[in-house]
């Protein structure tokens, strides 16, 4: 069965997947190919406008929604269940295995012709479990570090290359004025997967017909352990992402860098405005010296839902969606999104200097660090409700000093617990 054997398996029973033709499910009043897309990404809307101007056979209506983890994917579960969901839905990567066992997703492996080699490994391995492919990937997340190129210069630091230079430019920073902090420590989960992956871990797999979890793995202790050794003696800090503090310090510049991926550009951009041209890009630092290797925070596919009727047009909008030179024109410049088709990263908008970034082609930075993921990073389902397990015992452990390797080993417990609370198979 392949690399989700038992997830896919669920999913199967639960009576997601081909095997039924979209001939004997109906195409909809009068043979209709109309086809509904509920997402919420800005940009969405002008691929879908694109689109319906060259192909009136099978027109799409883009409906927005919230969100999907502010009710957005609660609600494309409701319409699965009522057998009234739309053919399209924006589904992050982390979330297409919790729709796999929630049964709402249709096989499309039958209607996406030679979409897989138009992405790259890792992009197509977010949607495909075995021969099964139950998407078409929009763009992905390399990481990277953002960092303040006057306050480098007022305190004569270097872009760190390794984790190592990382922490004497952190002890030499805190040292020359405390007021400054090198970075912000987050205790959101796809953050810190980003960071594991790097360093080689894996969080999901599959054996046989089981689960294994590995959020107290190896690789993850040792990212563990670095931070803390960074909060304990207070060379980062811990504010909340996304509070006011949090922003006030990167606009201010006396939040010196920020690991993250390449959306993290637009946050910037929108949020720290007063310090437009002080921001540049550089690789993520390595645990070796000479090391390349990059981790992955986000991304998302055009997933298509259960009871589709007609999933092959569905199949064929999604792949031109993220394909088409115009469509990937639109979504880089308005939803700012870092293309997962390797043809995207050829674009000019992929490749223009970015004038908030002080002229740097900052998208090279990103596609190297693409091409650096590694492929075997899957996530695992019901990872909203794991998200939150990692966050509150990260957060925890913040806020009382106790050991991060010590939450991995509850947040591991907890979510095999959890798993196998709605009948998944965990081995070991």
């Amino acid at each position: 069965m392949g690399m989700a054997a038992g997830l896919i398996a669920m999913t199967l029973i639960a009576g997601c997947g081909g095997g039924v033709p979209d001939d004997e499910r109906g195409a909809g009043a009068g043979g209709s190919k109309e086809l509904e897309f509920w997402g919420w990404a800005p940009g969405y809307e002008k691929s879908v406008a694109l689109w319906n101007a060259t192909h009136p056979d099978a027109p799409v209506t883009f409906r927005t929604i919230p969100a999907g983890a502010k009710g957005g994917y609660e609600k494309m579960f409701s319409a699965v269940k009522a057998d009234n969901a739309p053919c399209l839905a924006q589904v992050g990567f982390e979330s297409v295995p919790t729709f796999l066992a929630e049964g709402a997703l249709e096989d499309i492996a039958s209607h996406s012709g030679d979409a897989e080699g138009k992405f790259s490994d890792f992009a197509w391995n977010q949607v495909s479990y075995g021969d099964q492919v139950f998407g078409i990937p929009v763009d992905v997340g390399p990481q990277a570090l953002f960092y303040r190129k006057d306050v480098f210069a007022r305190f004569d630091l270097a872009p760190p290359t390794t984790w190592a230079e990382f922490t004497t430019a952190a002890e030499k920073l805190r040292l020359a004025d405390p007021s400054y902090s090198m970075t912000n420590f987050s205790t959101e989960s796809y953050w810190f997967g980003g960071l594991v992956s790097q360093a080689g871990g894996q969080w999901f797999r599959t054996s046989g017909d089981s689960w294994r979890v590995g959020f107290d793995s190896p690789e993850s202790r040792k990212v563990a352990d670095y931070w803390q050794g960074l909060v304990d003696r207070e060379l980062v800090r811990t504010d909340t992402p996304w509070s006011p503090e949090w922003l006030k310090r990167l606009s201010s510049g006396k939040t010196a860098t920020a690991v993250g991926a390449v959306w993290m550009a637009g946050v910037l951009t929108e949020n720290a405005k007063d310090s437009a041209g002080k921001w540049a890009v550089a690789p993520i630092p390595q645990w070796e010296k000479g090391g390349t290797a990059a981790g992955n925070e986000g991304g998302s596919t055009t997933a298509v839902l259960k009871g589709c009727r007609n999933a092959e047009e569905a199949a064929e909008f999604a792949t031109w969606m993220s394909t088409d030179p115009k469509s990937l024109a639109g979504l880089i410049t308005v939803a700012g999104i870092y293309p997962a088709a390797a043809s995207g990263r050829d674009l000019p908008e992929a490749n223009k200097p970015v004038p908030y970034f002080g002229g740097q082609k900052i998208y090279d930075v990103f596609d190297a660090a693409a091409a650096r993921t590694d492929p075997r990073w899957k996530w695992g389902p019901v990872m909203t409700q794991a998200g939150a397990t990692f966050q509150d015992a990260f957060g925890k452990a913040v806020a009382d000093g106790s050991s991060f390797s010590g939450a991995l080993g509850r947040i591991q417990d907890k979510v095999v617990a959890d798993y196998r609370a709605k009948g998944l198979s965990v081995a070991g």
